[in-house]
């Protein structure tokens, strides 16, 4: 027995000896990492063995040790964007990372709008895809694309395709709306760009979040180890543990956001968990100002909750004045009213991107925020609203103003006619003699047909707390 232990043992010590550097998968060929920043770089190699990093952008060596289970982790300079350049590892077996980009670094997260490929899904397309594939073919974008995963506790890595540079094959598996603001932003900025996806469709916030982030709200109930039910991709807590924990820290410039269609259910704490989520996020970031831009769910026809998404609309638009540094984008212009994937990923994508450039790339002037109400006035004609984020006025481009409701009293709403002036806009209705109440888009089907000049849909609103 004592001759099977010690065989053991320097099989054990031999295997350790020829260990190979393990890093996680955000790391690999081809990767994207953020200019001009201390970037994180982290791995396994031999137990307690001195870890030698070399970056070939600075020529700049730099040292640590592995602890006992043969981790470490470092923080390396990084320059201005450029490339492509090299990274080696070395514990006595050395791993060369080559291909490598500095630029920009955006995450994109969310649910199945976040997530819908440039391909569409089966017998749901996107607009414009032939379009983004026969124009993918640039070597300053980079992306990697998360597998879905889930865990009860926090993962060292998952599984994902490594970063790519992008071709019609892969690109058409990446999601729609984070492979063309990577397009814009390259565009614009002419630095290379890398993406992130880790989007999973059908999905509540509450997954994404972590334990910690979950402890202000005792009615989410998050699995304890010892429970032995299964786990779903909504239970909290298991898509934060695998799909965003594994590369918590790899330095970004901001992220990107599209979910809420599956907490119809409870709008009323949605802008509390997104900014509890928000929080937790940028302290795993270490960069509490970390950018971080949404998309507020498109107009569709529920078959369940009717009514809810209008709730839901509603708390994401709290959540914008909520949390600092965080930006909404509008789709009440571009839903669909039988499919809850729109086609057009194409605005949403330039809308987010235009939030990016304006606050995080100096691009004054470029307007970024869609118009919403700011207060209103009761008189004889009506009601008249007037808009933040409207500096040049407003527009119905020429169109009948339908998404408006009045009340009076009795809480019954009419639909309204509505008149652009010089002040707002004059909403009115001949039945509603004493008005006290508009809304504007408050359903869950609605085509948003009101804009400012720049041509940004206005945020869906109520005066009312019926």
């Amino acid at each position: 027995m004592k001759n099977y232990q010690g065989l053991l043992l320097l099989i054990l010590f031999a295997l350790n000896a020829k260990a190979k550097i393990l890093l996680p998968s955000i790391f690999s060929d081809n990767m994207v990492m953020q200019q001009n920043s201390k970037v994180a770089i982290w791995g396994k190699a031999k137990a307690n063995a001195a870890v030698t990093m070399t970056t070939s952008w600075n020529n700049k060596k730099y040292i640590t040790r592995s602890d006992a289970k043969g981790e470490w982790k470092l923080s390396v300079i990084s320059t201005k964007a450029g490339g492509p350049y090299s990274i080696i590892i070395n514990d006595g077996n050395p791993l060369v990372l080559k291909n490598i980009l500095l630029g920009e670094v955006w995450l994109c997260s969310g649910q199945s709008n976040m997530g819908m490929p440039v391909k569409g899904y089966p017998n749901q397309p996107v607009l414009n895809s032939t379009d983004i594939l026969l124009d993918c073919d640039n070597p300053q974008i980079r992306i990697i694309r998360y597998e879905t995963s889930m865990s009860k506790t926090p993962q060292y890595d998952c599984t994902s395709t490594s970063w790519q540079l992008p071709n019609p094959t892969n690109v058409s598996e990446f999601s729609a709306v984070g492979y063309q603001f990577a397009q814009i932003l390259q565009r614009k900025l002419k630095i290379p760009v890398g993406v992130i996806m880790s989007a999973v469709g059908g999905t509540r916030i509450e997954a994404w979040m972590s334990e910690n982030s979950l402890q202000s709200f005792p009615e989410v109930k998050i699995p304890g180890l010892s429970d032995t039910s299964n786990i779903t991709k909504n239970t909290p807590t298991v898509l934060f543990n695998a799909m965003i924990k594994p590369f918590s820290g790899y330095t970004l410039k901001g992220i990107i956001w599209y979910q809420g269609e599956a907490n119809r259910d409870n709008p009323q704490i949605y802008d509390k968990l997104m900014g509890a989520m928000v929080s937790e996020w940028r302290q795993l970031w270490n960069s509490g100002k970390l950018p971080f831009y949404y998309v507020q769910i498109a107009p569709f026809t529920y078959k369940d909750r009717v009514g809810s998404a209008s709730l839901l609309r509603e708390a994401q638009a709290k959540a914008s004045l909520q949390i600092p540094n965080s930006g909404m984008v509008v789709s009440m212009d571009v839903g669909e009213e039988n499919s809850i994937h729109p086609r057009d990923k194409t605005t949403i994508s330039k809308r987010l991107a235009n939030w990016a450039l304006a606050n995080d790339y100096g691009m004054n002037g470029l307007p970024f925020a869609s118009p919403v109400y700011k207060s209103h006035t009761i008189n004889k004609n009506g009601i008249v609203i007037s808009f933040d984020n409207a500096p040049n006025g407003l527009t119905s481009l020429n169109k009948a103003i339908n998404a408006f409701e009045i009340a009076g009293s009795d809480k019954v709403f009419y639909p309204a006619t509505a008149k652009v002036t010089g002040k707002g806009v004059l909403v009115q209705n001949d039945l509603v003699e004493e008005p006290v109440a508009v809304r504007y888009g408050f359903k869950d089907w609605v085509v948003g047909d009101l804009f400012n000049t720049e041509g940004l849909p206005v945020a869906p609103f109520r005066t009312d707390n019926w």
